[in-house]
């Protein structure tokens, strides 16, 4: 049963949730509520996958964090619904008449919106490790010392609105519809979760096309540049444009290995988060990168 678990897990949390969603909405009377509603059960499903197939179990007890991670959750998911709310407002302002194709099926929509979403906050995110100012807001995220469901909510709020701006404008300029915004909003929700996912989940071939779990735990990893990878929210289609897709079979990512590792004095305190981004920055030496996890470098000149 828990090998089953391990290999459908993944599938059927993406595509149970957000079929569920497009059923409810495809009813023109639903409101978005039905989607809040699904949501809370893909957080409760996320909770208790975890607790019967742990990757790592010292992730699923509390190391004082849970608490802030609350928080940092309550305050983005309030700044989505926000967003959301001002969406009709910023199509009317914005959006292109009759660019989006409204007359497509609601399942076709949704997908255009969420490979558009995915290549903006997936840009948006790899800048974030290549510009300092940017880093400072993002470095909140990789401050985390286990990787569970709810990290994927774990953001600085000025952070999670410079990457929602950059996935969402573009469907904005095009007009994208509110139910589909919904919709969309859903999927990141659900992404989110499988992303940091402590579910010792199976994906086999899927690990090149999505970037759940097992390919994103490299990317919290604390050994400096080593951790700039795997960028992708929903895909690794941009890792394979910029050369940043990393996975190793052979090396499990376990406790003490994430974090930012010329900062273990990182606060842990939600209010000293929301700070540290505009304090001077004092970094300690980077540890050592294991053998295993070091990525291959072309010498200079070859193609």
């Amino acid at each position: 049963m828990k090998r089953m678990l391990a290999w459908l897990y993944g599938p059927l949390m993406l595509g149970g949730f957000i079929a569920g969603g497009l059923c409810w909405m495809s009813d023109g009377q639903a409101s978005a509520l039905g989607l809040l509603v699904l949501f809370a059960g893909a957080l409760l499903v996320s909770f208790l996958a975890e607790w019967a197939l742990p990757y790592e179990p010292a992730w699923n007890r509390s190391q004082g964090d849970r608490l802030r991670d609350s928080l940092h959750a309550l305050v983005n998911e309030s700044l989505n619904a926000l967003g959301l709310l001002a969406l009709p407002g910023l199509v009317a302002l914005l959006g292109g008449e009759g660019l989006w194709p409204r007359d497509w099926p609601l399942w076709g929509q949704l997908l255009l919106a969420i490979v558009i979403a995915d290549g903006g906050i997936s840009l948006a995110h790899y800048a974030s490790h290549r510009w300092a100012w940017l880093w400072r807001l993002h470095a909140v995220h990789h401050s985390v010392q286990r990787l569970y469901g709810f990290n994927g909510l774990l953001k600085h709020p000025l952070h999670q609105m410079l990457e929602a701006l950059a996935g969402l404008l573009p469907l904005v300029l095009l007009g994208i519809t509110l139910p589909v915004a919904q919709l969309l909003a859903l999927a990141i929700g659900i992404a989110l979760l499988l992303q940091h996912s402590n579910v010792d989940m199976r994906m086999g071939p899927l690990r090149r096309v999505f970037a759940w779990a097992p390919v994103h735990r490299f990317h919290h990893m604390k050994y400096g540049r080593a951790g700039d990878v795997n960028f992708g929210l929903f895909f690794n289609l941009w890792d394979w444009l910029l050369g940043t897709g990393f996975y190793r079979d052979d090396y499990p990512m376990r406790q003490g290995d994430l974090g930012i590792g010329s900062r273990p004095d990182y606060p842990l305190g939600y209010w000293s988060q929301l700070l540290e981004p505009f304090k001077v920055q004092r970094y300690a030496a980077e540890p050592k990168v294991p053998a295993a996890l070091r990525r291959p470098v072309k010498p200079a000149g070859e193609a």
